[in-house]
């Protein structure tokens, strides 16, 4: 008997998990994480009128969603001062970024990005048969200056990089950015990853006109809105490359709960104020639970904290592992020297103390091999 048979590049490629699910581990585990500090989620919850707004959708789950999310690409032009041809929204950031992949991305294609920088882009590359061309991380900040000349000496199509970063929590000031796109190859687009953007320092977002025409803006209601299982993202860009999404795109792909939710998120300022300030919070005491432990807690203008174990990625991967052995979902960089470090989630009081009470007793446990 004959089986169906994969396309060559299909064969060829690993079968990976580029995320372990908390649920997975608590499977393997047998019981609940006591905190949930590992995806970046926001432990403080969506707005309250976004909860209205999904329960009152709710009742219309049997209709499929707006295929033109309409009503929320119109908001999101007003909020950003643009047109809603230059808004296209869709399932996260990692299904954008999956779509611009397949629509710039063939075969030996070339594309840029940081090793150990967020891996999604790099899945999604490699399983369109493009060819991936890293740079290193210039301490703990991706190093656009490197990303720039490897784009020219690689012909690359596509260069990657997100600010604030995801795993280091570091990030680069707007003009920096704005620098980076304007000295890249002509025709070479830049896939600028804000998914923190909400929760970073003035400055950060960079002066570029939506229309810019190698430029496209990834954003999402993942982490400041609360929403990280509605899956809402949004790309800003100029209209010509919005407009290519509509030959790849899944029409049906966002349901009425996720878009009634996004669209009162993005009216509740007040509910994201309260937020960012929750997180500056959270993150205070992660550096003070650092800190008493003779650890460094890396700034962060994101809703995590990367803490530097100040070893190398063997004992951070042990205290991680016992951390997760304690009840603590956490996470750390994929590659060294960043895997020097563990990231931990902002959470609300009750899950940063049990963090806090476990640490010392993980620390013991990796000291002692």
């Amino acid at each position: 008997m004959t089986h169906p048979r994969l396309t060559p590049l299909a064969a060829s490629l690993p079968a990976t998990v580029p995320f372990v699910g908390p649920e997975a581990q608590e499977r393997a585990r047998g019981q609940v994480f006591t905190a949930r500090l590992g995806a970046n989620e926001s432990a403080f919850g969506p707005s309250p009128r976004a909860i209205a707004a999904m329960q009152q959708a709710a009742t219309e789950v049997w209709m499929y969603g707006d295929p033109e999310s309409h009503d929320l690409r119109t908001a999101l032009a007003a909020h950003h001062g643009t047109d809603i041809d230059n808004i296209m929204v869709g399932e996260g950031i990692d299904g954008l970024l999956g779509l611009l992949v397949r629509l710039y991305i063939s075969a030996g294609d070339g594309a840029v990005t940081s090793d150990g920088a967020y891996p999604t882009f790099n899945y999604h590359v490699t399983g369109f048969g493009g060819v991936l061309h890293k740079v290193p991380y210039a301490g703990n900040h991706e190093d656009p200056a490197a990303l720039i000349a490897k784009a020219h000496e690689t012909g690359a199509k596509l260069v990657y990089i997100a600010n604030p970063d995801n795993p280091m929590g570091s990030w680069h000031q707007g003009h920096v950015i704005a620098d980076m796109a304007a000295n890249l190859p002509a025709d070479c687009l830049l896939l600028l990853d804000e998914a923190y953007i909400d929760l970073a320092p003035h400055g950060t977002a960079p002066d570029i006109a939506a229309d810019t025409p190698n430029v496209i803006r990834l954003r999402t209601f993942s982490k400041g809105h609360g929403m990280a299982g509605a899956r809402v993202g949004y790309a800003i860009g100029a209209a010509d490359v919005i407009a290519g999404f509509q030959k790849v795109r899944n029409h049906f792909g966002m349901c009425r709960m996720s878009q009634a939710g996004a669209l009162a998120a993005l009216q509740d300022s007040a509910w994201i104020d309260h937020v960012r300030t929750a997180i500056a919070t959270s993150r205070a005491a992660i550096g003070r639970i650092a800190a008493a432990h003779g650890l460094t807690a890396l700034p962060s203008a994101t809703n995590f904290v990367t803490i530097d174990c100040g070893q190398d990625g063997a004992f951070a991967r042990a205290v991680l592992t016992a951390l997760v052995a304690d009840g603590i979902f956490v996470r750390m960089p994929f590659v060294t020297p960043q895997d020097r470090c563990i990231r931990v989630s902002c959470g609300t009081p009750d899950q940063i103390a049990a963090f806090g009470q476990s640490l010392p007793q993980a620390l013991d446990r990796a000291k002692g091999g």
